[in-house]
């Protein structure tokens, strides 16, 4: 099992920025690749970025240039920090780990970002 608890989230304005944090515990034997997700009201929950162990990186279209993930193996912890903010930005992100044996997902709780002016 793996637990995740992300941090970090809040009410920006415009323009503003947050950085999440997503620290792990558990067994993390075997995990590949980390992320973020992130599900709008009334929306599908869609991949925001995510990282491989050796550090490549994918990014949504609509937030390449404006969000970098991060992650740190020594901490078991992943991070994105979001510049730029826009209000389509509005959502609930939750971290993911997956184990790379079995493609098998561990999810957080979920922590809200809101961008309103």
């Amino acid at each position: 099992q793996v637990q995740l608890v992300e941090s970090g989230g809040g009410l920006v304005q415009p323009g503003g920025s947050l950085r999440l944090s997503c620290a792990a515990s558990g067994s993390m034997f075997s995990i590949g690749a980390m992320g973020w997700y992130r599900q709008a009201p009334g929306k599908e929950r869609e991949l925001v970025a995510r990282i491989i162990y050796g550090g490549s990186t994918n990014y949504a279209d609509s937030v390449k240039g404006r969000f970098t993930i991060s992650r740190d193996n020594g901490k078991n912890a992943v991070y994105l920090q979001m510049n730029s903010l826009k209000f389509e930005d509005t959502a609930v992100y939750y971290c993911y780990a997956q184990r790379a044996l079995n493609a098998f997902n561990y999810w957080g709780q979920g922590t809200q970002v809101t961008v309103s002016s």
